[in-house]
């Protein structure tokens, strides 16, 4: 019996032992590629958090973090992620942040893999090649190392997707509800969030998922911005969610606005310009310049006051001029495409978006009495804000940021080709990969129409591109079937007889309606194959 006690004690630990061994072996075997692929990555990001640390600013960082500080709602912008770094203010660090921005990174892209193979059936190369731009973007690093909310934004939006998509089966409730919090939750970390829950509902209704679930998912993303919009209402006396949306849209036309087309009341008429449309500086100048007209209004700019009549004057603008708006919105749109990156909107902001040898110091206007700190930076951690630059781990990211990114112009060919993808889809809307399709040229159409372009807003919607092209070509598509008749073709030995392609939809075809079960229309033989 004495004997008996220190076998039965072992027994758990051995067995568990043996668990763990076949399934990691098992991981190996089947994700072995995005594995590999993976590991780097992470290394990088180990290698940014040691080069600059702990975090890197932008000029809107000083302004989250006196939002934080004084916790307050900002009237610029939606300081959902103040409320964030709030959450966090107890550990008085900012390399927390970073690094939870930076393990955001890696999950998005494990996200994206494990949906393309778990759902799709994907290659496991193609699965690996949608998820590469997030691991290894250099300034896609830089974001993650920034207190900015946009990580953050990018991983509850493409969790919110996940979710949507991991089963063939339309979401229950209560999963339908989760991804109308977590839309939520986005849209009070950016404002673009907000429009993305159409993206979703609309892709719902195509996808025929019941009403039920597609007003859940509504409602519970609403509860969170109707909160937020009564608190900014005891906090700044208006219903909403900032002070800006009507001065950032005004910022958008003045590009173009003739007032001499527009029929304007007397109290608006001083937010014209009579310098000729050609000859007008960027949208964003009409901001933050002291030439903008916005300026002849007591301050603040943003304000109800001016922020109601910038808003009926841009939407006149827009109602006078449709043509020079599409025009305006369709120039920002197509910069995002551009090969190489250039200097925009201006040096000082550019250079913001990267690693540098001495980093953006604290801001004057960060700048604060509070107690023994003299600035909201350094009253969150209690201590020096600076940033602290260590060679030769900075030195690493500097010389891979510059050389390592996704062009926009590859970016543009990865929208073109999963729009590709989707046209062979046509019978079915486009399949599964409308949806992240659509958020990645939202994202990017969005800002263009109702701000500016910017290098930043490009970047979380890469994910979403590269997931779309995974969807579309993945087996038991369209796409997938051309694919793999082009691979037949190209391994056929010479001389040998073609066989006549089956045109998807036709008879004959696996994936036409009425074909039979066990056919190349069946997903779970088609996992496996893709497996």
């Amino acid at each position: 019996m004495p004997a008996a006690t220190p076998r039965a004690q072992s027994a758990p630990r051995s067995w568990s032992i043996r668990s763990i061994r076949p399934l990691a072996s098992r991981i190996w075997h089947e994700h072995r590629l995005f594995l590999l692929v993976l590991i780097p990555g992470l290394l990088l990001r180990v290698d940014a958090e040691l080069g600059y640390r702990w975090q890197v600013w932008f000029n809107d960082s000083f302004d989250y973090i006196q939002n934080t500080v004084k916790f307050q709602l900002d009237p610029t912008r939606v300081s959902g992620y103040s409320i964030w770094l709030k959450i966090l203010q107890p550990f008085h660090t900012y390399a927390v942040i970073t690094i939870l921005q930076h393990l955001m990174g890696l999950a998005v892209a494990i996200m994206v893999y494990a949906l393309a193979r778990h759902r799709f059936g994907a290659p496991a190369w193609l699965a690996t090649l949608a998820a590469v731009p997030v691991l290894y973007d250099g300034f896609e690093i830089q974001l993650e190392h920034l207190i900015m909310a946009d990580i953050p934004f990018l991983f509850v939006l493409t969790l919110a997707l996940v979710l949507l998509l991991w089963d063939r089966a339309e979401p229950s409730l209560v999963r339908s509800a989760v991804i109308g919090l977590l839309l939520g939750i986005g849209a009070l970390l950016r404002s673009v969030g907000l429009p993305l829950l159409a993206v979703f509902a609309v892709y719902m209704i195509i996808r025929r998922v019941s009403w039920r679930q597609v007003a859940a998912m509504i409602v519970v993303c609403v509860l969170p911005v109707v909160g937020y919009a009564g608190w900014f209402d005891l906090q700044h006396g208006q219903f909403a969610m900032t002070d800006s949306t009507g001065v950032f849209l005004y910022s958008r036309v003045m590009t173009f606005a003739d007032c001499s087309r527009m029929k304007l009341p007397a109290d608006e008429l001083a937010l014209c310009t009579t310098v000729p449309p050609d000859q007008r500086p960027i949208a964003q100048a009409y901001i933050w310049t002291p030439a903008s007209p916005l300026n002849r209004f007591p301050p603040p700019k943003f304000a109800p006051l001016p922020n109601t009549l910038a808003k009926d004057f841009a939407i006149k603008a827009i109602e006078a001029q449709p043509l020079d708006y599409a025009k305006a919105v369709w120039h920002d749109t197509w910069m995002s495409f551009g090969f190489s990156r250039h200097t925009f909107p201006n040096a000082p902001t550019y250079n913001e978006y990267l690693f540098l040898k001495h980093p953006l110091p604290i801001a004057v206007y960060n700048k604060a009495h509070l107690g023994r700190y003299n600035s909201y930076a350094a009253a969150y951690i209690q201590g020096n804000p600076y940033t602290k630059v260590v060679e030769p781990f900075a030195g690493v990211m500097r010389a891979y940021e510059r050389h390592v990114y996704l062009p926009g112009t590859i970016y543009g060919l990865i929208l073109l080709l999963g729009l590709v993808g989707m046209g062979m889809a046509w019978r079915r809307v486009g399949g599964e990969a409308l949806l992240p399709w659509g958020i990645s040229a939202a994202m990017i159409v969005i800002p263009a129409a109702t701000a500016e372009f910017d290098y930043r807003y490009v970047l979380p919607a890469v994910p979403f591109a590269g997931l779309a092209v995974a969807m579309a070509f993945a087996p038991g598509t369209p796409g997938g079937f051309w694919v793999r008749r082009l691979a037949a073709g190209m391994r056929r030995p010479r001389g040998s007889v073609p066989v006549a392609p089956v045109v998807p939809g036709a008879p004959g075809d696996p994936g036409a309606p009425g074909a039979s079960a066990g056919s190349g229309d069946d997903e779970r033989n088609l996992a496996a194959d893709g497996a």
